[in-house]
């Protein structure tokens, strides 16, 4: 089953083709995004004014709804990332090493201990 959000007015969707949208509650479905850059996509997280993504690459970042990605993280040291969620004042994160936490909005990671 893809990994879906509402944003506004429209809710996205991780499928095999990359990001989709849909602006008429899920009846027709569009590709936002389809590329192989960022890696292929795994979780998605409406962020303050940002959209975050879990990649097989990493965190990225868009700022136009997932029209564009940013890379945001791309290091090893936190293991694979599975999963982002808000946690208020920092951004949790699941990975294949354990709990991470970032005050930067993803920036650098810290283990939960």
């Amino acid at each position: 089953m893809p990994q879906m959000i509402n944003l506004g007015s429209e809710m996205l969707r991780i499928s095999p083709k990359g990001v989709e949208f849909s602006s008429n509650g899920g009846r027709i479905w569009t590709i936002r995004y389809m590329g192989s850059a960022c890696g292929s996509f795994i979780d998605l997280l409406p962020y303050g004014t940002e959209l975050l993504a879990v990649t097989s690459k990493g965190i990225y970042s868009s700022t136009n709804a997932g029209r564009i990605w940013t890379t945001r993280y791309i290091g090893t040291a936190c293991g694979t990332f599975l999963n982002l969620m808000d946690g208020g004042r920092e951004l949790l994160a699941n990975t294949d090493k354990g709990l991470y936490f970032s005050t930067n909005s993803g920036r650098s990671w810290t283990k939960r201990r």
